[in-house]
């Protein structure tokens, strides 16, 4: 498979009419107005702050009428969309495997009360360990990812969590759907690495690559710093009566006389950490029992093996104290390039921040004051295809820089700069976009009456488990040294 990097001007051309026109398909209701709508989020100067003065962009065409009622009355067939993201050209890493990265990325709503489906969202305060739960309507995203240092990813996927979603579950059913789409379009066939799932400490990795083990799949993960493994079952004596166990020792993060001697390690000097320190240990397994998850599973829990990576640097960029950071591979019997490339492709997991804070800041993605989750959905979806745009226009877009702003050669732009010039690119694109219709308003509610069907009110959705105590009966936090037990 061609890598997006080695495709010339002429097949980027090709590449963003192609998706342009199947984009343009997709839309199955109020299509102008949505196709107008996604080209004025590109063509827009600065950054999106407000959905109404959209209208004002000369892309857009109509007035905000038709773009309010697009957004309340369009259709989308997402399922065809799907299909046209896993079709278009992918990054790829340094060994040519594909890597996905997943995470929850929460789309604010504290004040829309007249919303349903808001779930309390987790976020991070403004003081050291803070986190405050707001509102909103979290999405669950999954992206392909680049190889080196890049603020570029290539997004997949987009689930909103509903209330009572399993994270867990959600996320599996994405990357089994997204990994048979993927095969189905031709990026990856057999014979071929396996394709590598990057996700950070949210997310339980063992249970990830349980769900997905039939897949050609594998899951590196970040885990917590008091987490306890185990190791593998010692072999039986003879003549040793009783059950055998199904464990062996523990495997305890914060316990360096439980660790032992790795089976392998290196040392890798970095331009931006200085020397980084890696040591992994083969075949470790966490100690699941009938809780939380697992409550449903058989009566025999699996016994899932990982490789376990201990990470260490010499300093951080930002002049902070570095920490260990511990990370879990599905795959076993790791070598000392397979542990350089597994922790420096985990490093490139947090390009997806990149792509959050551009659709937030940038494309606008959480300005709408949207009502209805579907509404929302359909505006997620016309950000995620702005975006695909932005990136199939990479390697044709002229690098508008401002004064002050250093030059960049054309695959080091970066997204927000190639957007300031879409809108050149835009006038020798396919536009399969009809002109506007000439239209009067509707009369609208006639003046002096009253609204006599006011929206109906919905409370947040909590998340509650049936033995959960009363707050007469919780127990007091205690301080203890030693790691608790999560393996």
């Amino acid at each position: 498979m061609t890598s997006v990097h080695d495709r010339g001007p002429a097949d980027a051309v090709g590449d963003l009419d192609r998706f342009r026109r199947e984009f343009y398909d997709c839309l199955t209701a109020r299509a102008d107005a949505l196709f107008d709508l996604t080209d004025a989020v590109l063509c827009a100067d600065g950054p999106v702050r407000s959905l109404v003065e959209l209208s004002l962009v000369g892309e857009h065409r109509r007035g905000h009428g038709a773009l309010y009622d697009a957004l309340a009355c369009g259709k989308l067939d997402i399922d065809r969309l799907r299909t046209a993201l896993a079709g278009v050209p992918l990054p790829r890493a340094a060994d040519g495997r594909l890597v996905l990265a997943v995470d929850i990325t929460c789309w604010l709503r504290p004040d829309a009360h007249t919303s349903p489906q808001r779930i309390l969202c987790h976020t991070y305060g403004r003081g050291k360990d803070q986190t405050i739960m707001i509102p909103g309507w979290p999405y669950s995203m999954v992206v392909a990812l680049e190889s080196g240092r890049s603020s570029w990813t290539a997004p997949l996927d987009a689930v909103r969590l509903a209330p009572g979603d399993d994270a867990a579950m959600v996320t599996a059913g994405q990357l089994r759907d997204i990994v048979g789409r993927l095969i189905a379009a031709g990026q990856w066939r057999l014979g071929d690495l396996d394709i590598l799932v990057v996700a950070d400490a949210g997310y339980d990795a063992p249970r990830l690559a349980f769900l997905l083990r039939d897949l050609p799949v594998q899951v590196l993960a970040r885990m917590r710093s008091d987490r306890v493994l185990r190791r593998a079952a010692p072999p039986r004596r003879p003549g040793t009566v009783g059950r055998p166990p199904r464990h062996g020792g523990e495997f305890v993060f914060g316990d360096p006389a439980t660790w032992g001697e790795p089976d392998a390690a290196t040392v890798t000097d970095t331009r931006l950490y200085g020397t980084a320190w890696a040591r992994a240990w083969d075949r470790l397994h966490p100690r699941l029992t009938h809780r939380s998850a697992w409550t449903a599973a058989a009566k025999v829990l699996p016994v899932i093996e990982g490789t376990v990576i201990r990470l260490e640097v010499d300093h951080l960029p930002s002049g902070a104290t570095p920490k260990p950071v511990w990370l879990w591979w599905s795959g076993v019997d790791a070598t000392s390039d397979d542990v350089n490339l597994l922790w420096q492709t985990f490093l490139r997991r947090f390009d997806i921040e990149h792509t959050f804070r551009l659709f937030k800041q940038t494309l606008g993605w959480t300005c709408p004051k949207i009502r209805t989750p579907q509404a929302a959905d359909l505006w997620t979806w016309l950000i995620l295809a702005a975006y695909t745009q932005l990136r199939l226009a990479r390697a044709l877009a002229a690098d508008l820089r401002r004064p002050w702003e250093q030059p960049a050669p054309p695959q080091r732009l970066s997204p927000a700069r190639v957007r300031r010039g879409f809108r050149h690119l835009r006038a020798k694109a396919t536009c399969p976009a009809g002109a506007p219709k000439p239209a009067r308003p509707g009369p609208g509610r006639p003046p002096g009456r009253r609204n006599t069907h006011p929206t109906p009110r919905y409370d947040v959705h909590i998340a509650t488990t049936t033995n959960a105590k009363t707050s007469a009966t919780k127990k007091t936090k205690t301080v203890n040294s030693r790691p608790r037990r999560t393996g």
